[in-house]
């Protein structure tokens, strides 16, 4: 008996393998799944069926990949690299097996289990949106290790196999026809009939172009990977992210000799699988698992949510929750922010959905609702207007009168308190925050807050639906800025202080890039809003001693807003940013990634203690999916960890003599415990 794999049967001789992993939501190649399909593999070769045909099981897809968790510290890369080398053989044995052997696609296919696919003779994929095919490895420090990088290359050619494992992004199921990696592909009611004429007669292998057979050869590989190297550093620093580098490096020496290839990936994937930066992207891997948890043990399935703003955030937050398949009504008493909104939703929908059929459905689906009449039938209600506690008053008084009881009533309030907006409800407990970040589209993180009288029932409720939109929902208690902007919003500032002092903005902006921040804290303050971002600290400056820089005013007041005024720390042209060049000879101060980067960790110790987030693992993840913090640290709280308790603060005490009273080390570095 084996308990992931169950081999049948049918009555044409052909034998489907289902992949169902016992005490997993997702089917993962783990140790013990990879024993089980050594025996199976036994068992065939003795049986010699028509046919092999892997099918999964569970409705989520195909194979989410490896079992990242045998990959956290305490592996040796002796011993995974001998891992690796077994998985060679195994999936050496699939292509090498006497009969026809084919992959059922659906859902995902990702990593290992993409891997497996490719070692199989035909590969079909249900055509359908939800199908999406990738080697996500990069994302972990590495690149793909089970013979990925040999068999996508021979079946789709070097270049489109290269830029998908440096990319790491997925392929739809017909992008993957169209590149040939796959086959065939089926609606679902016909893709086991096709799967089965296809063992019977098997297609006839696609030849490569010849550009791609060229870029393969040792002159093409000298031309090509020069000019992936120079793409790939435009995106991934290579003393942060080693290996995208290391995967052309492998690819450029051996390239033309499949054995050497294998030898060259046990050996390099199992090298970088066991450094730092590996280690902390597994680390920032099973955050993010965590977070996806929060919302996934709640039985809420809305259907229907309406929104009030048709602003920027209210529009886009629509658009986002009309993409992922819901009703929704958006309010607004000035028909041209649901105008705005509504074209901004289509460009949205036709740049993700692409099928002209899909992005009409969607379209139905978004409703503009300038009366509220979606009030009384939404699951979910979102407000997300201007940031005013009067008017958000009266509107949740109407809202609470007009909704179902078991609806859930949210704010996207960035500064508001919720105790303050619910003093008008009748049940004040009832109100909680859902936090969006902008832009919305592309910010995974929502913060779910709560106040001192929140049900608890409601928050993981909360959690549900952010999960239900394909976000990542973070639980945050009611307090000024919440926990991102909290955080964020000293380290902008310190930023700005270095102006005023002098330094030029780009030299701020690149100290930021070489720490490993996705971009520069003056150029984020552009993008954000130089209103926004002054009237945040406004705000949050009483509250926490923190000092507005005089340049921060002095742009607002000229009204040089950043990005979307054409004029802010940088001038736009056309929205692309423009740079003074600095002087060669100008020396920045020694200190200066130190004076932002401590302000951020200083923040993050007092927002721990104050109980604004429930663990150092939350609070890492909030701040790595909140505000791109270098996800190959670890987060703020492992970066605090790593540099040693004792030293990180000593450098806190030298920067505060120097400095001032704004890196006096918060209280809550007493409470810390070594890890």
């Amino acid at each position: 008996m084996s308990k992931h794999w169950h081999p049948q049967t049918d009555e044409h001789g052909i034998c489907w393998l289902h992949f169902d992993h016992a005490g997993s939501p997702v089917n993962i190649l783990s140790q013990e799944a990879f024993a089980e399909l050594a025996e199976c593999l036994d068992k065939l070769e003795a049986l010699q069926p028509k046919g092999l045909i892997f099918i999964s099981d569970k409705s989520s897809g195909f194979i989410a990949g490896a079992d990242v968790n045998s990959f956290r510290s305490g592996m040796r890369q002796r011993e995974a690299e001998e891992h690796i080398h077994g998985v060679h053989e195994l999936f050496a044995r699939i292509e090498s097996l006497d009969f026809p052997t084919l992959a059922m696609i659906h859902g995902f296919c990702l990593g290992g289990g993409l891997e497996l696919a490719l070692s199989c003779n035909t590969r079909i994929a249900q055509d359908d949106p939800s199908t999406r095919l990738a080697f996500p490895e990069v994302r972990l420090g590495i690149f793909p290790g089970y013979g990925g990088s040999v068999r996508s290359i021979r079946r789709v050619g070097a270049l489109p196999a290269m830029q998908m494992m440096l990319s790491g992004r997925s392929v739809s199921a017909r992008q993957a026809k169209k590149m040939g990696l796959v086959d065939q592909i089926a609606p679902q009611r016909q893709i086991k009939a096709l799967a089965s004429q296809l063992i019977h007669k098997p297609p006839k292998p696609r030849p490569q172009k010849v550009l791609h057979r060229l870029a393969n050869t040792l002159p093409g590989r000298m031309i090509a990977a020069p000019l992936l190297r120079r793409e790939t550093a435009k995106h991934a620093n290579k003393n942060h992210y080693p290996a995208p580098f290391a995967l052309i490096d492998h690819w450029q020496k051996h390239g033309g000799d499949p054995g050497a290839m294998y030898r060259s990936e046990a050996s390099e994937v199992s090298r970088l699988l066991v450094g730092t930066t590996a280690q902390n992207l597994i680390r920032v891997f099973f955050l993010q698992e965590r977070l996806k948890s929060l919302g996934g043990k709640q039985d809420f399935h809305p259907h229907h949510v309406h929104v009030v703003g048709g602003g920027i955030m209210g529009g886009d937050i629509a658009a986002w929750c009309t993409l992922k398949g819901m009703q929704v009504s958006l309010q607004d008493r000035e028909a041209k922010f649901l105008t705005r909104a509504i074209s901004r939703a289509h460009s949205l929908f036709s740049r993700k959905l692409r099928n002209p059929r899909l992005v009409n459905a969607a379209m139905d689906r978004l409703m503009p609702d300038p009366k509220g009449y979606g009030i009384a039938k939404a699951d979910v209600a979102i407000e997300a207007i201007f940031e005013d506690i009067e008017a958000k008053q009266h509107l949740f008084k109407q809202l609470e009168s007009q909704m179902r009881p078991d609806a859930l009533l949210a704010t996207n309030t960035s500064s508001i308190p919720l105790e303050t907006i619910s003093e008008v409800l009748d049940n004040p407990g009832r109100l909680i925050g859902l936090h969006f970040f902008n832009p919305v589209a592309k910010m995974q993180l929502v913060e779910v807050v709560h106040g001192e009288q929140t049900d608890a029932e409601l928050i993981h409720k909360g959690a549900a639906f952010v999960r239900c939109i394909d976000r990542l929902p973070l639980p945050v208690k009611s307090s000024p800025g919440f926990l991102v902007n909290r955080i964020l919003m000293p380290y902008l500032l310190e930023a700005m202080k270095l102006i005023d002092e002098g330094v030029p903005a780009p030299v701020i902006d690149q100290a930021a890039v070489e720490f490993g921040m996705p971009m520069g804290p003056v150029e984020l303050a552009d993008a954000v809003g130089l209103d926004i971002c002054l009237a945040v600290a406004e705000k949050l400056a009483p509250l926490f001693d923190l000092e507005i820089p005089h340049q921060l005013k002095q742009q607002v007041e000229t009204e040089h807003l950043g990005k979307k005024s054409g004029q802010g720390f940088y001038a736009y042209e056309k929205g692309k940013i423009r740079k003074d060049k600095v002087n060669n000879s100008y020396i920045p101060p020694k200190d200066l990634t130190d004076r932002m980067i401590f302000r951020l960790l200083n923040e993050s110790v007092a927002c721990l203690r104050e109980g604004v987030i429930e663990d150092e693992d939350l609070l890492d993840a909030g701040v790595i999916f909140g505000t791109g913090f270098a996800p190959f640290r670890g987060g703020p709280m492992h970066a605090i960890h790593s540099g040693g308790l004792d030293t990180q603060r000593h450098q806190l005490e030298l920067l505060e003599k120097r400095h001032g009273n704004q890196f006096h080390p918060d209280d809550g570095w007493a409470n810390l415990r070594g890890v």
